[in-house]
């Protein structure tokens, strides 16, 4: 190919988004198959963690790293960004799991994960220690790093939230 011909080839490729070899052997095959390795590996971690939740055996919290930052999006009575692990387990996760006599269940309802992202739709169940279900709809999206999350950003609907969160006191000391 002609060097007009092979910047003309790059002009429009560029134009349309479209990533183009600058030397002969470039590729990003090497990175695609990279990017795919750690999209399943994420995949895998995280359905893993909800398996084990559902199963009643372990739960999606192991995942995150020490540092973690965790935001609850919207306007529930727990939205902000956690700056890490301890402070969103002891201020969301513990008061929430002693107001439920049975604890919350996931159902997957989606699982994507592109590169480093990892974005779960579910649903969870559980029971409230009144005896009223408590039941809501959550996507989390995970930005992963070695198996781990560090950051998650969480949407549900605040108004079930708030309403358990208000309606039931949680039993005994936190742990």
């Amino acid at each position: 190919m002609s060097i007009f011909r092979t910047l003309c080839l790059a002009a429009l490729l560029l134009a349309a988004g479209t990533p183009f070899p600058l030397r002969a052997g470039d590729s990003s095959d090497a990175s695609a198959a990279m990017k795919t390795e750690t999209e399943s590996a994420n995949r895998e971690s995280v359905r893993a963690a909800f398996q084990a939740w559902a199963e009643g055996t372990g739960g999606p919290f192991a995942l995150l790293a020490d540092d973690a930052q965790w935001t609850i999006v919207g306007r529930s009575l727990a939205s902000r960004t956690y700056s890490d692990k301890a402070a969103f387990m002891s201020e969301v996760i513990h008061p929430f799991n002693a107001r439920m006599a049975k604890p919350l269940r996931p159902t997957v309802r989606k699982l994507v994960a592109d590169g480093d992202t990892v974005i779960v739709f579910f649903d969870a169940q559980g029971t409230a220690l009144d005896g009223k279900p408590y039941v809501n709809t959550y996507t989390w999206i995970m930005e992963m790093r070695d198996g781990r999350a560090l950051r998650v950003w969480a949407f549900f609907d605040a108004i079930e939230f708030n309403e358990l969160w208000t309606r039931v006191k949680p039993a005994g000391p936190p742990p």
